[in-house]
């Protein structure tokens, strides 16, 4: 998922992460058919929680559902942060 790893995107681009949605949401079916089917599934998790160090990119790729502004420090909530909050009250 690219579409927020561009260090040139404003904030408000950032967060409008409307591929990450789209990409947890089509997994996340699969996932219940899966279960639906008879996996003993026992757990899930999105990576990742924030953005973070990649190894080969360091701070360039954002793959965290919460943006870190890495000079302040501050956490804002990206839009799939929202809405897996959401998708997990349902």
């Amino acid at each position: 998922i690219d579409e927020v790893n561009n260090g040139t995107l404003s904030l408000e681009e950032a967060l409008t992460d409307t591929m990450r949605i789209d990409f947890y949401y089509r997994h996340l079916l699969y996932v219940a058919k899966a279960i639906n089917e008879g996996t003993d599934l026992r757990g899930y998790f999105a990576w990742s929680l924030l953005d973070n160090f990649e190894w080969a990119e360091g701070y360039t790729v954002r793959f965290g559902i919460n943006y870190v502004d890495f000079k302040t420090m501050k956490r804002y909530r990206k839009h799939s942060s929202i809405w897996f909050k959401k998708f997990l009250l349902e």
